[in-house]
């Protein structure tokens, strides 16, 4: 699993590995950035009072760690012989847990281009739990948002509006905000911190595309200035047609964008991830949950 990591950390070509692995007939994909580890099925122990998707705990190594029953949590039927499941642990948000799947069916490398955004009809129009799709082959795979799902189960691991109270009622300049984020959630949630805490010319994209393209149409218009125009940007790096780290790397190479502070707010930052997108020329790199420092770097940057 880390050699094929490595492989990624060396470009910055708008690809991604996936993990693909099955529940039922249903065919999903989380990214290898994601994955430290796929371990068999092991027994755990239960807690009281816990979410109804939470398997338990259990201690693989020298941590414990919670379960997530994913076909609980997806609502599909369990298989006959629960123990030829598999665990996929994965850490995002650094945060560690291990979610309970039928089978793993290998690993695809593929262009962000070929994922494209799922309407909300999907699961019952249950906002955000499917990031993208892709078609490979004869099958699509379905890309699951984790972060989503770990914050319905488990609130506290998700971004805290609480943080930017103490940072509220602060006079702040209005220079106008870019952001490239793919979740309708996380963008309601970023959007609500950044107005609380004062900013209000924000700009929202759903992919880094989107996002590039608003750059792009910024810079044509020569009757104003680039800088009352965007000031800063904040990209996500999961995202359809166009990943975070391949609009950091557009903007830092572009000769009339190359100053434009960029952060990179991400469920993925990890020391890895960090090196890679200090090689692209990001300003900053912060993990989803510092919402408050979110707010600190902007200030830093724009002011």
């Amino acid at each position: 699993m880390d050699k094929n990591k490595g492989i990624l950390l060396e470009s910055g070509t708008n690809e991604l590995e996936i993990v693909e692995f099955t529940i039922g007939d249903n065919t999903f994909g989380i990214n290898v950035a994601k994955v430290r580890e796929i371990m068999p099925y092991t027994k755990v122990t239960t807690v009281p009072n816990s979410h109804p998707c939470i398997k338990g705990i259990f201690k693989p190594r020298d941590a414990v760690m919670t379960v997530i029953d994913l076909p609980r949590y997806l609502n599909i039927k369990p298989t006959e012989d629960e123990t030829k499941n598999l665990f996929i642990i994965a850490n995002f948000n650094k945060i560690y847990m291990a979610f309970q799947v039928h089978t793993v069916v290998g690993i695809h490398r593929i262009s962000w281009t070929e994922i494209e955004k799922p309407d909300t009809t999907l699961y019952g129009g249950r906002e955000g739990l499917a990031t993208g799709i892709v078609k490979l082959k004869d099958k699509l795979i379905i890309i699951l948002d984790f972060e989503k799902i770990m914050a319905e189960i488990s609130p506290q691991t998700g971004i805290q509006i609480s943080e930017v109270d103490k940072l509220a009622n602060v006079n702040r300049v209005s220079k106008p905000i870019l952001i490239a984020e793919d979740s309708e959630l996380l963008t309601r949630m970023i959007l609500e911190a950044l107005h609380k805490a004062g900013y209000a010319n924000v700009t929202t994209t759903s992919n880094g595309q989107e996002a590039w393209d608003m750059l792009e149409k910024y810079k044509a218009n020569t009757k104003v200035k680039l800088t009352d125009q965007v000031a800063c940007v904040i990209t996500d790096i999961e995202m359809p047609q166009m990943d975070g780290h391949r609009l950091t790397k557009q903007i830092k190479t572009d000769d009339a964008l190359s100053k434009l502070p960029v952060i990179i707010f991400s469920s993925l930052i990890n020391e890895d991830m960090k090196r890679k997108g200090e090689s692209l020329g990001a300003n900053a790199q912060i993990t989803k949950p510092e919402i408050g420092n979110l707010v600190g770097l902007i200030d830093k940057f724009v002011q």
